[in-house]
C-alpha cells in the first residue's frame, strides 16, 4: 500500500516516466543514480512498478500499461484486454448498462466494462488490489464509469445491476487450484451469484469439466491467437448452449450436438482444432465441415482427403505416414534435408525436444511432424502446412 502512495504523488508519477524504458540488465546503475535524488524506497518501489508495466503490456498493449498500476499477481492473474473486451462486448449488446464486478483484482475487467459504456461496481477484499483498481480507473480516465469498493464480495448486494461478473481467485500459495469447490469465493457461490442477477458472467479456468457446467447456463471457450484463455458461464443467455470463441474475429462455433465422429484411416490432409474447440468439446463440429474423421477414437486430430479451410483448425498437408521409429524418421529428414522441424504431439510419451536431439535436422527445407496414435497404434504423420 505504502509503494503504491508513493507512486501516486507527483514525484513518483515524474520518476515512473522516467525509469519507463529502462532496460533490467541496467537496473542496478539507474537505481544508484536516481537514489542521490530521491528517496531509496520510492526508487525500489518505481523500478518495480516499472517492470510490472513492462510485463503488462502483453496483455494491456504498450500504451495502457504504461499508465496503469499493478502487483505482481494483478499482472499474472488479469484478463488479456482482448478477451476482456470481447466479454464486455456481448453484456453491452444485450442490453446490460451495469455490472457489479466481483472478484475485480487490478481492473482489468472493470476497464473493458466502462470503455463498452457499462457502469461498473468493482469489488476486492484486498486493500492493495481495490486500490490498485481505483488508481487504473483514474489513470485511463474511467473514475466516472468505475465505483472501486474494498469490501468481501460475498456481502456486497448486487441488487440494482443488470449483471453480474465474477472472477474467482484460482491461485493459491501452491499455485494453480483446479478443484472448482477451492476457487475463492468456491464455484458452488459464484453459480448461487449469477442465479440471484437478471445476467451474469462466471470467468473459469478453461479446464472446467462439462459435469460442473449448471444445466441452466451457456458454456463458452475462448482462445486468443490460438492460445486457450478462459471458460466462461453466461447466465440469463442460452441455458445449455456450448461454444467455442476465437480471438481475433471474433468468430464462434456453436455446438449442433452432433455424435462423435468415426475413426477413418489418414486421408491426404490433418486438421488440428483450435484449443477452445477442443475444450468446448466441438471436434465433430469441425469433423463434419471438413468431411472428415478421427485418427484415433481417443485423439482430437482430424483426417481428411480434401482441403476445405476452416478457422476453427490449423490444416496440414500429410506426406508421410510411417509406425513410430526414430531411425526411419532420422532417414527420413536427412533424405530431405529438413532442418527446420516442427514437433507436435498428442496421445505420445515422447518429448519433441528430445526427439529434434535423436534426429540432428538439418538442411534448408522445413517440415512438421505429428506423433500420435492412428486407430491405436504409435505414428509418425509428417507434412507442412497447407
Amino acid at each position: 500500500m505504502n509503494d503504491l502512495a508513493l507512486l501516486l504523488t507527483p514525484e513518483g508519477r515524474a520518476l515512473l516516466d522516467e525509469v519507463r524504458d529502462t532496460d533490467p540488465a541496467r537496473e542496478l546503475a539507474v537505481a544508484t543514480r536516481l537514489r542521490r535524488e530521491h528517496p531509496a524506497e520510492l526508487v525500489s518501489a518505481a523500478l518495480g512498478q516499472a517492470r510490472l508495466r513492462q510485463r503488462a503490456a502483453v496483455k494491456f498493449g504498450a500504451e495502457d500499461a504504461g499508465r496503469m498500476f499493478f502487483t505482481p499477481n494483478g499482472v499474472e492473474q488479469s484478463t488479456r484486454a482482448s478477451v476482456a473486451a470481447y466479454r464486455a462486448r456481448r453484456l453491452a449488446d444485450s442490453g446490460v448498462t451495469s455490472v457489479a464486478d466481483l472478484c475485480c483484482g487490478i481492473g482489468g475487467d472493470a476497464i473493458a466494462l466502462a470503455r463498452a459504456g457499462i457502469r461498473v461496481l468493482a469489488v476486492d477484499r484486498d486493500p492493495l488490489t481495490a486500490a490498485a483498481a481505483r488508481a487504473n480507473a483514474g489513470a485511463l480516465g474511467l473514475a466516472d464509469l468505475i465505483e472501486v469498493r474494498q469490501a468481501d464480495v460475498t456481502e456486497v448486494d448486487t441488487a440494482g445491476y443488470d449483471a453480474v461478473f465474477v472472477d474467482p481467485a484460482r491461485r493459491g500459495g501452491r499455485g494453480r487450484i483446479f478443484d472448482p469447490e477451492a476457487y475463492s469465493p468456491p464455484l458452488s457461490w459464484a453459480v448461487s451469484a449469477a442465479r440471484r442477477a437478471p445476467r451474469a458472467a462466471l470467468k473459469l479456468a478453461p479446464g472446467i469439466p462439462h459435469e460442473a457446467v449448471p444445466e441452466e447456463a451457456e458454456a463458452e471457450w475462448i482462445s486468443d491467437g490460438g492460445d486457450v484463455k478462459e471458460a466462461v458461464l453466461w447466465f440469463g443467455t442460452e441455458p445449455g448452449a456450448v461454444r467455442a470463441t476465437l480471438l481475433p474475429g471474433p468468430r464462434t462455433l456453436l455446438s449442433r450436438g452432433l455424435p462423435d465422429p468415426g475413426v477413418r484411416p489418414p486421408g491426404r490432409y490433418l486438421y488440428e482444432p483450435d484449443g477452445a474447440v477442443i475444450r468446448a468439446h466441438l471436434v465433430a463440429e469441425v469433423a463434419d465441415r471438413v468431411g472428415g474423421g478421427l485418427l484415433d477414437a481417443t485423439i482430437a486430430y482430424v483426417t481428411a482427403d480434401a482441403l476445405r479451410p476452416t478457422p476453427y483448425a490449423t490444416a496440414y498437408e500429410i506426406t508421410d505416414h510411417l509406425p513410430f521409429n526414430v531411425k526411419r524418421l532420422k532417414a527420413l529428414l536427412r533424405e530431405r534435408e529438413v532442418g527446420t522441424l516442427t514437433v507436435k504431439k498428442r496421445g505420445s510419451a515422447v518429448e519433441p525436444e528430445e526427439l529434434r536431439r535423436k534426429v540432428k535436422p538439418q538442411g534448408p527445407h522445413a517440415a512438421t511432424v505429428f506423433l500420435t496414435r492412428v486407430s491405436g497404434a504409435p505414428a509418425m504423420l509428417i507434412g507442412h502446412p497447407a
